[in-house]
Formats: C-alpha cells, structure tokens, sequence
C-alpha cells in the first residue's frame, strides 16, 4: 500500500511539474520568462534602456517583424510597441507566440500589461495584422548588481502553430484598442 501511495503521489507530482514551474517562473522572471501585469509600478526613472525585438516562426507560414527594431524608454514608463504579421499560405493559420526576454536576469523586472502572446492569433490567407504589447521594465533594474550595467535587453517572440484551435481566436483590433487603453 506505502509503494502505491509513493507512486500514485510522484506520478501526481510529475503531472504537477509544468504548471507550478511555468508559474514560478512567471511570478520570479527567472530563466527569462516575462511577468504579466495588472498595472504599471507609477514611479518612473530618469534612467534608460533600450529593448530590441526579435521575431520568429517556427512551423507557421507567416512573415513576423517588429515595426521598429528596438525602443529606449525610461525605466516604469509604460511602453507599446507593434509587429506585423503577413499569412503567406493559401490557408487560415492560427498560431500563438512565445517569448523571453535576454538577458535572463531582466525577466523578473520585465512586465506586460497587454500582449498578443496572451492568446491565440488567426490570420486568412494573405491576410496581414499589427499585434501590439504594452510593457515596461521596472526601475529597480537600474538598482540590481546583475542588470544595472546591461543597457540593452532583448524581447523574443517565436510564432508557434496553435494546439487549441476549438477555443476560437483573437484578433489584433480588439487588442489593439485596449493595449492603446492601457497607456
């Protein structure tokens, strides 16, 4: 009975796993992955980093750039930036992106507030959409020993065929509005 109680409870545990390490590394930053946030932290620093965007598709027929190669903005300040994806297929696509920030130490002071990622995406064949991100970068960066002389951290994006279609899509207008609400 103790066997099949140790069992039953690592196979649970195993199970458990990728939920309880996706959400560490969400409320932490740590191994680069990005906070969600419901607000930005108010106080805004006279200091600056320049965040540079990187896109990718991996399996996804589609084109995928950042409207603009990277921004410098003040530390706390909210900040949108856009990317533009092209469905170069005859068919509909739908896909969901997923993203990190270099270098790893800034995960835990980076934060969206609003980001296409959150959701899947559906482009028709040929169809072009701007999916914007509201984020900004705490100011405590400029305070910690691993991350106050980085001037640079780097935004990675990487299109994926979505698994869950049948949960229906968004679309970059709805979100488009709101992210322009939340600046």
């Amino acid at each position: 009975m103790i066997c099949a109680g140790v069992f039953a409870v690592m196979v649970g545990a195993a199970f458990a796993a990728v939920p309880f390490y996706r959400a560490f590394c969400q409320a932490t930053g740590f191994n680069g992955a990005v906070k969600r946030a419901k607000f930005a932290p108010g106080a805004v620093s006279n200091k600056t980093v320049t965040v540079r965007f990187d896109t990718n598709v991996n399996g996804v027929p589609w084109t995928f750039v950042p409207v603009q190669a990277s921004q410098t903005i003040h530390l706390g300040a909210s900040t949108l930036a856009f990317f533009r994806a092209t469905n170069t297929s005859h068919k509909t696509v739908t896909a969901r992106a997923l993203f990190n920030v270099v270098p790893e130490a800034a995960g835990q002071y980076f934060s969206k507030l609003e980001c296409f990622c959150f959701s899947d995406q559906t482009l028709k064949p040929g169809q072009s959409a701007e999916f914007p991100v509201v984020y900004y970068v705490d100011p405590h960066y400029a305070e910690d020993r691993d991350t106050r002389y980085q001037p640079e951290i780097t935004l990675s994006y990487t299109f994926f065929k979505s698994t869950d279609v049948a949960n229906g899509s968004a679309t970059a207008a709805p979100l488009g509005a709101r992210a322009k609400a939340r600046l």
